[in-house]
């Protein structure tokens, strides 16, 4: 059955707690899954977040808290000692989580939680993860992982697996290594399953050992790519010498791929960081201000355009009727060029690809288009009687702005991830901007030309 976060639900918790029913709080959220619990700490005040957070288990508390959102996970995570960190959060998570969580603290009390830990490898385990640079393998890496040694048998391999899955929450394969500890092959459980009647088949021998891997310091959007191209539900990752440090799972990248659409949504809004609906005023207006500060450049500019042309305005004043249809096309089509340029940079399709052949592939689009709208737009004007002069100016402007604006909306992003900017910014109100100014350019030059021409 779903969960509905409803007012009523909130006001009876926010009753309980006021009134100090923390039994029939406690009730009501053993029900609940971890992240729905997260849910109800999301949109209840501070005081009643860490009060509620208090009353939960370990083990559901450790849950909940990497389900919250970041602002009130920090909040959360200021309320505990380093002690409560250590022994009630960090003994019930895995390491990949346990390092998100402490690269959120302030160093000194990074130290502290750690000098709290009782559990000598899960403390190497969280300062080698932490090591990692944010974006890379080894940041979204796990390295709790069931291994055997490819020389055991399957009776003796499924020994070893019980004891080790007492330590791992989620078992999805088996790691197959050498005496050197160097990744040989997957281990499906089916596989165990099929071959327990052979109990003494060597395990290299029903192994997959066509499995692909990757290092650490490789970007998180690699793993991405390499476990969408394969179908991988788990991407082993090793270092230079072949040796297992641990595993990338595929929850662990659709965490990744959720954040990067976001962040990309934004962007593409001309939002220059990560905000939402919560943030105080100053932060959302630091994130925003910079992009109308620049649309406002570029207005300021399109109108210096219009007064250079203010002669050819007053011999004909029906131009100005047309301007926002050049300027509307000319960005959309920036948009839509630049939106399938990001897409296909974002998904790899666009990995090695020569600029030349996108270029042009582009541009056979876009003349297509540009005749189709450039005619219908003639079409119109000679239907209404329109003079000449507009007629062709209409018409032929509208055919170069389309052209140009595809060339640009492609060639912008491609430029901005060789210059390893973000080319989701190419989206947003920077190639709008662009075209705005450019299209307007374009339209008075060709109506200059044109009114020259007909009543020259």
């Amino acid at each position: 059955m779903s969960f509905e976060l409803t007012k009523g639900l909130l006001d009876r918790i926010r009753g309980d707690v006021a009134d100090g029913r923390d039994s029939s709080v406690e009730a009501l959220l053993s029900e609940l899954h971890p992240a729905d619990v997260a849910a109800i700490l999301d949109r209840l005040n501070e005081d009643e977040a860490r009060y509620i957070y208090r009353l939960l288990e370990p083990e559901t508390a450790a849950e909940v808290i990497l389900e919250l959102d970041e602002d009130r996970r920090e909040g959360l995570l200021e309320s505990l000692t380093s002690k409560e960190i250590a022994e009630d959060l960090l003994e019930h998570i895995d390491s990949d989580d346990a390092a998100d969580v402490m690269s959120e603290l302030p160093v000194e009390k990074q130290r502290e939680v750690i000098s709290h830990m009782d559990d000598e490898e899960q403390k190497e385990d969280i300062r080698e993860l932490l090591t990692y640079e944010e974006g890379t393998a080894g940041a979204l890496m796990a390295k709790e992982v069931v291994k055997v040694q490819a020389d055991r048998n399957v009776t003796q391999a499924i020994f070893e697996m019980r004891q080790q899955a007492q330590e791992v929450e989620h078992v999805y394969t088996i790691y197959v290594v050498d005496q050197d500890d160097r990744f040989v092959g997957l281990l499906p459980l089916k596989d165990i399953l099929f071959s327990a009647e052979s109990t003494r088949t060597p395990v290299r021998d029903i192994c997959q050992t066509d499995i692909s891997t990757i290092t650490p310091d490789e970007s998180a959007e690699d793993a991405i790519a390499m476990m969408k191209k394969y179908d991988m539900a788990v991407l082993p990752v090793v270092d230079e010498d072949g040796k297992l440090l641990g595993r990338i799972t595929f929850d662990d990248v659709m965490d990744v791929m959720t954040e990067e659409a976001e962040e990309d949504y934004q962007l593409a809004s001309g939002i220059s960081e990560d905000v939402d609906v919560r943030d105080k005023p100053w932060v959302q207006i630091r994130a925003r201000l910079p992009w109308l500060l620049i649309g406002i450049a570029g207005g300021i500019l399109s109108s210096r355009i219009i007064s250079m042309y203010e002669v050819d305005l007053r011999i004909d004043p029906t131009m100005a009727f047309f301007m926002p249809l050049i300027a509307a096309t000319g960005g959309n089509v920036g948009v839509q060029s630049s939106a399938i340029v990001v897409q296909g940079l974002a998904s790899g399709d666009l990995q090695n690809v020569r600029l030349g052949p996108r270029l042009w592939k582009e541009s056979k689009v876009a003349v297509m288009n540009a005749l189709i709208c450039g005619g219908l737009i003639f079409l119109v004007n000679f239907l209404l009687d329109q003079s000449q002069a507009l007629t062709y100016t209409v018409s032929v402007a509208l055919f170069t702005v389309i052209i140009t604006a595809a060339f640009f909306g492609t060639l912008t992003p491609l430029v901005m991830d060789k210059l390893k900017v973000d080319p989701a910014l190419a989206t947003g109100p920077f190639v709008t901007t662009l075209n705005d100014i450019f299209g307007l350019l374009t339209y008075f030059t060709v109506g200059h030309l044109m009114y020259g021409h007909f009543h020259g």
